[in-house]
């Protein structure tokens, strides 16, 4: 270990000196809009890699982290700019960086990000780290750079395991049936809930809250990180804590503004983007326990799914694996799952 930490330390060391020696020029602008919420979710990544490059490439970048209301302001003249115009704002070359829903690219540019929408497929958070960061994961970040003009960085979770924050309880697989509950646009998600006799219905995250007002829903899949910041302690006095599939997002650049850079900075952008999500996975994972205990002070009742249910809950979606095998990659699926023994 403290043989590749020294290697490490001293690849950057040598990125650093090549680059310094190079001439120097005015910083490149990297403008990084916030486009989901809650803000504060995803602003501690993009502060961690604006941190980590102003240590590493002093100089070399100059950012400005906005949320889509500051974007719109500054530099569409006031339009209205939602987080459905990102990928669009990145392909123009309006934006430089960002986050993104990995359900969202799997809609739009990469139905290979849909697999990981799959319920039960990661056994626990090591698991989930050696399909993100290694191979499995290269691939799919290299699939979206190869069909789209985003470069995948790294995968963050912005939350981590979904729960189900709602009006009702859910102890057993029965509870489930004829409950209508939000879910994501992505049909993994919405057989994930039909399995069990729900009735998914697929509407934003951010729509939780009204759609429990309006009677729409009863409840909806969501991340502990949101319950509060999103306030959906406000409508669900619930927290069914079903951990039945991990919410992800990534890190992306503008792949025209990746280009332009040397590629010694490309590999200090790497590397700081990684270190980004690595933290981010780790407070998303904190995130728990705090929520946890806010709402033990809230008297909001969490749920936790017990083991025979989730084996029950996994069982139950099995099929899933077969009727959506050949939306992916051959052998994807079968590859992420065989992951956690390696």
């Amino acid at each position: 270990a403290q043989a590749s930490l020294a290697q490490a330390a001293g690849a950057l060391r040598t990125r650093q000196q090549t680059m310094a020696a190079q001439q120097t020029g005015p910083p490149r602008k990297i403008r990084w809009v916030l486009a989901h919420e809650p803000i504060e979710l995803f602003l501690r990544a993009a502060q961690r890699f604006k941190e980590t490059m102003e240590r590493t490439a002093p100089g070399k970048l100059d950012f400005e982290i906005m949320t889509l209301g500051q974007y719109s302001e500054r530099y569409a003249g006031g339009r209205k700019v939602t987080k459905h115009d990102l990928l669009d704002l990145m392909e123009t070359g309006d934006i430089e960086m960002s986050q993104m829903y990995t359900s969202t690219l799997g809609r739009k540019h990469n139905r290979d990000m849909w697999a990981l929408d799959m319920p039960f497929l990661f056994r626990d958070h090591e698991h989930a780290r050696k399909v993100l960061e290694g191979e499995i994961g290269k691939k799919l970040m290299k699939d979206l750079n190869e069909k789209t003009n985003v470069q995948g960085l790294a995968f963050t979770y912005s939350g981590g395991y979904r729960m189900i924050p709602a009006s009702v309880v859910i102890q057993r697989l029965e509870d489930f049936r004829g409950v209508p509950l939000r879910c994501n646009k992505s049909p993994i998600a919405a057989e994930t809930f039909i399995a069990v006799g729900a009735e998914p219905v697929q509407i934003e995250l951010e729509e939780i809250g009204a759609a429990m007002k309006d009677g729409r829903i009863l409840g909806g899949e969501s991340t502990y990180a949101r319950f509060y910041g999103l306030q959906q302690n406000e409508v669900c006095s619930v927290i069914n804590d079903a951990e039945h599939s991990l919410f992800l997002t990534s890190i992306i650049v503008a792949k025209d503004f990746w280009s332009t850079l040397e590629q010694d900075l490309q590999g200090l952008v790497q590397d700081a983007a990684l270190d980004a999500a690595r933290n981010e996975r780790k407070e998303s994972i904190e995130d728990v326990d705090l929520v946890k205990a806010q709402c033990l002070k809230d008297e909001v009742k969490v749920v936790a799914l017990p083991a025979e249910e989730r084996e029950r809950f996994e069982e139950a979606t099995r099929y899933l694996y077969e009727k959506f095998d050949d939306m992916f990659s051959p052998g994807l699926l079968a590859s992420i799952r065989a992951a956690s023994a390696a």
